[in-house]
């Protein structure tokens, strides 16, 4: 079989992977902890979210950890803010470390928290009104990880981390008791959750051909009802298509990537996303996800500088969300 024919067979294959659900019954809510499924990092939001296939940096833990297998430097530090609808904002950081230059693998730690805003907590009461107020809560919600990323031979790595998932999003007030006082219900969830991911450099040019489970866990149980984490399983490809022209690769890169992914709670979706590269400073993008309800194209930015040893990027994203407000978002990478 020669090295045209995998490509071809990759691409179909993810174009057939897409469509597999979309003749059967329409899935909605059943999962929680929906905020576990949102994309963080710009570089990887502006190209549609697309990067299943891709080398990336420590971003890759949020995404596949196998992308992180050939890391050529020995730390490498991320963080960003993402202001999403509704007022919600995302805080995020992670870190790399791989001891030898990659002998022993790739470490990393990552975390995120979600700020929800000040709400205003109501319960159902027997009077005019039908509620009772109970006064202003605080919703949160973060993740923790650990992860570890190997590259098995020049051509194959595999990657994984698990979670440690903490939410409460109400204020644990459930009714008033017949003297007032108030009666409350613990309203904690905590849950691991695992990601398995690997990478596949076919040999075919730049191509690259990857895999990933994220959100792996149990079921738990919040009060009276039985959920699942966001589970998402995706396959994808990426190259530089500047392999097929006379331009200079050490000066233009132009990254081509798509992505298929089965999640638990919503249809099928190919995501799509375009990078070019000029001399390894600076970064356009664009990025399409389909289908989706709200959520239209993608468009980002990237700074790339090496100072005295250091690697420095600064990422932006812009996301349309069609009657919300739009979406942006920010990450800082440095590397040593």
């Amino acid at each position: 079989m020669t090295k045209l024919k995998i490509f071809n067979i990759c691409v179909i294959g993810l174009l057939v992977f897409a469509t597999l659900g979309q003749a059967k019954n329409e899935k909605r809510a059943q999962t929680g902890m929906p905020f576990l499924s949102i994309s963080l990092d710009a570089r990887a939001t502006a190209m549609g979210t697309a990067n299943i296939a891709m080398e990336t940096g420590v971003t890759a833990f949020f995404y596949n950890p196998a992308g992180l297998a050939w890391f050529d430097r020995s730390i490498s530090l991320m963080a960003g803010q993402l202001d999403f609808i509704a007022d919600i904002k995302y805080q995020y950081g992670a870190i790399a470390y791989s001891p030898a230059r990659g002998e022993y693998g790739v470490f990393g730690l990552t975390a995120m928290g979600v700020d929800y805003g000040d709400m205003q907590g109501t319960i159902r009461a027997d009077n005019n009104q039908g509620y009772l107020d109970t006064g202003i809560f605080n919703p949160k919600a973060y993740a923790i990880g650990l992860g570890y990323s190997k590259a098995l031979s020049n051509k194959f790595a595999v990657g994984g981390d698990v979670r440690y998932v903490y939410q409460n999003l109400i204020g644990g007030l459930r009714e008033f008791g017949s003297d007032q006082s108030t009666v409350g219900i613990d309203t904690d969830l905590n849950i691991l959750a695992f990601d398995f991911g690997i990478l596949y450099k076919t040999g075919y040019k730049s191509l690259n051909f990857g895999m990933n489970v994220r959100n792996f866990s149990a079921e738990k149980a919040f009060i009276d009802e039985q959920f699942q984490l966001p589970l998402s399983f995706e396959i994808g490809l990426s190259m530089d298509m500047i392999d097929f022209t006379d331009f200079n690769p050490d000066r233009h890169n132009l990254l081509f990537s798509m992505d298929a992914k089965h999640p638990r709670d919503y249809p099928e979706q190919i995501d799509l996303g375009l990078e070019y590269v000029y001399n390894h400073l600076l970064a356009l993008r664009v990025g399409y996800t389909t289908p989706t309800d709200e959520e239209g194209i993608s468009m980002g930015v990237g700074i790339n500088q090496d100072i005295s040893g250091y690697g420095i990027s600064i990422d932006y994203a812009y996301t349309s969300f069609g009657v919300f407000d739009d979406v942006h978002r920010f990450t800082l990478n440095l590397s040593l």
